[in-house]
């Protein structure tokens, strides 16, 4: 498969990153250290090219109505300006993809998915669009810059008229930013660290990385690459696609359940509704180790016999907590905080107990 460059793919190789090919693109892993990029994200401000990432437009008289159709969210409870995270049931109790939407009007929104579900979330869509609603693909030109970090504001806010400090949480706005006009800059992010993500027109990627890289010298912002991103999500408990969640698993069993509304229609919407009332027999629980040890996605959890009663989908050491930390779908019965289980980690048996998410309180 040829793998694609974002538009600053050289800036990272003359950065020093440490490029990978990841969902077909090449990729920053890391810059100056996973520890050293969380913990200044954390404290001050990194700045993540996540370009790759997917987006949709789809707009017309019958936009509100396939976007309410697909989503598990409802879709009726957005206003202009603001963003629902939200995910697409694939019809057998399963998810497609984890996404954002973004209501640009009552008949415009932009859906922001996973970089490897691109063209699956396209045709999935596609295939659900019945009635006529006008979609586009405007992934191969979008930009995406995800400035994270309580310095972010700091930082943005120089470069453009828009007030950014007073936006609330999942809210966006569309202006002039470093000079470029039609930038789209939403308070979302996949840290927990608070901050924006920025959308924009591929030409103007260097010069708004460049503002932004300027604008941050005062306040310690550093470049971040996936490497981070990666334990910053699972500090807080974030859903990754392809690990935590996919075609296999429901949101009620994911702990979704907050993003999955019965209020109206949708895919799956009497298949999930029954098992939220019924229950289900496994549930996503996040983790630490009590032995020392490092978990890492496709471990087995193990009962007090050694039995296999779930697998690890996250797993890290957390650079904040300096505590080895985990998410793993479990029996029901064993969700309650402080049950202890353990992980098979290099055919040792090393002990755990279930903690409440996110695993960072901040």
């Amino acid at each position: 498969m040829e793998i694609k460059n974002t538009s600053l793919s050289h800036v990272h190789e003359r950065l020093g990153a440490k490029m990978i090919p990841f969902a077909g693109y090449n990729m920053p892993v890391q810059y100056s250290g996973v520890t050293v990029e969380h913990i200044n994200v954390r404290e001050h401000v990194g700045v993540f090219d996540v370009s790759h990432m997917g987006e949709f437009i789809i707009r017309g008289e019958r936009a509100f109505d396939l976007v309410q159709k697909i989503t598990s969210n409802d879709v009726s409870k957005l206003v202009d300006g603001k963003v629902q995270y939200s995910c697409l049931p694939n019809g057998k109790g399963g998810i497609v993809d984890d996404l954002l939407v973004y209501r640009i009007s009552n008949n415009a929104y932009l859906l922001v998915v996973n970089a490897s579900n691109i063209k699956k979330d396209w045709d999935w869509i596609s295939v659900h669009n019945t009635s006529g609603a006008v979609m586009e693909n405007i992934s191969d030109r979008t930009s995406l810059l995800a400035v994270q970090g309580p310095k972010a504001a700091l930082v943005l806010q120089s470069l453009t008229e828009m007030n950014l400090t007073e936006m609330s949480y999942y809210t966006f706005q569309k202006g002039v930013f470093a000079g470029k006009e039609n930038v789209l800059i939403s308070t979302t992010g996949y840290t927990g660290a608070g901050g924006f993500e920025i959308y924009f027109k591929n030409e103007d990627a260097e010069a708004i990385w460049g503002a932004v890289m300027e604008s941050g010298k005062k306040h310690q912002i550093l470049p971040a690459g996936l490497a981070a991103r990666d334990t910053l999500r699972l500090e807080m408990g974030f859903c990754l696609y392809g690990n935590d969640i996919d075609d296999f698993t429901s949101p009620i069993e994911a702990g979704l359940g907050w993003i999955t509304k019965f209020t109206n229609d949708f895919i799956d919407s009497d298949r999930l509704k029954k098992q939220k009332e019924i229950g289900v027999n496994q549930t996503l629980v996040g983790f630490e180790l009590v032995d020392k040890g490092v978990p890492r996605q496709g471990y087995e959890v193990l009962n007090n016999h050694g039995e296999k009663i779930g697998v690890v989908t996250s797993g890290t050491m957390s650079p904040s907590l300096k505590k080895a930390i985990g998410l793993a779908y479990v029996p029901v019965s064993m969700k309650s905080k402080g049950t202890e289980m353990y992980i098979s980690v290099r055919n040792k048996k090393l002990k755990a107990k279930v903690v409440s998410l996110p695993f960072y309180k901040g």
